[in-house]
């Protein structure tokens, strides 16, 4: 089969479209035949091995999981013995390492059935980007009708999902971008839009009940400044930064954690791991219309690299597509 492939830490020149052996499932696992994935700043920093503090996790000298990429969906091609939900047909979405590739094998425990109304492009877009937006608004955030939440990153890859979520709840939706996004935003949900190439959101006045920052670039100080007393702070920090840190987003998430601890401030950071009760959550929130995947652009297996750049050097909003 067709993957990209990267044996060592880099720019996008590291990766190859190489032909490998195509898995084969064994136990609890399926193979997927991908017909679409979509691109994370996840797969940015496992591409560049950035930070070096995440490098025992992912690998010292080269990236310990060779083929890139994590969200997909397609259909399901063969299963292992264990298997009890899913078969051969099933259309399917989820989250796994080599989703770049024809073929992908996963636990099928990161695996669920496919929102009906999406396409296979659409439904590639949910599993990270839209979990991560679920975990920090209910889970983390507590959200509740009425709140006034603030979305920092609001036209990334989660911020569209967050913005919609957060309205669909019920709640008064602040989103932060550059003004060329400020429409879109809009129109996931957002009441108010702060535009940030004009105006520091951190030192408006504004209070809210719960923040959630996608971007990690202000200080801890700063973004407590715009919580309520009794609000909460949700870290995520999973965009794409300049590369080359040593702790990188990973910094703001530590001090969040050490404030947290100490019980001064409600912080909490985010980990948003997949899951079937999850994937099976945005699969009805798709269906019942209250997030829909923006796509900003779309690129052929071939073409992966590119779409990892443009990621990271164009400023790309809501989500961009790999379709194989």
């Amino acid at each position: 089969m067709k993957a990209v492939v990267q044996d060592r830490y880099g720019s996008t020149d590291v990766l190859q479209v190489e032909e490998i052996p195509t898995p084969t499932p064994t136990g609890a696992q399926v193979l997927v035949r991908v017909h679409a994935a979509s691109v994370n700043a996840r797969d940015w920093h496992l591409m560049r091995g950035d930070p070096y503090l995440a490098r025992p996790s992912i690998g010292f000298g080269s990236p310990k999981v060779k083929v890139r990429g994590t969200d997909f969906a397609g259909r399901v091609e063969a299963v292992g013995p264990d298997v009890r939900r899913l078969r051969p047909g099933d259309e399917v979405f989820g989250e796994a390492d080599g989703a770049f590739a024809e073929y992908v094998c996963a636990p099928e425990d990161v695996v669920a059935a496919k929102p009906a109304n999406l396409s296979f492009e659409e439904a590639a877009c949910l599993p990270l980007a839209a979990n991560t937006a679920l975990v920090g608004l209910r889970d983390l955030g507590k959200v509740r009708p009425g709140q006034k939440v603030l979305v920092n990153g609001a036209s990334g890859g989660v911020g569209p999902f967050a913005v919609q979520m957060a309205a669909g709840y019920g709640a008064q939706v602040t989103g932060v971008c550059s003004t060329r996004n400020a429409d879109l935003v809009r129109s996931c949900g957002a009441g108010h839009v702060v535009d940030y190439t004009r105006e520091d959101f951190t030192r408006d006045g504004r209070r809210h009940d719960l923040v959630l920052d996608l971007v990690g670039n202000r200080s801890l100080t700063a973004l407590l400044r715009v919580l309520h007393p009794a609000g909460t702070l949700v870290l995520s920090g999973g965009g794409v930064s300049k590369g080359g840190s040593l702790v990188g987003p990973m910094g703001l998430l530590m001090r969040g954690q050490i404030v947290a601890r100490l019980g001064r401030r409600r912080v909490r950071v985010l980990v948003a791991q997949p899951g079937p009760e999850n994937l099976a959550t945005l699969r009805e929130l798709a269906e019942s219309g209250v997030i829909s995947p923006v796509i900003d652009r779309s690129y052929p297996l071939a073409e992966a690299p590119e779409a990892i750049r443009y990621l990271e050097v164009e400023h790309a909003r809501a989500k961009v597509v790999v379709t194989v």
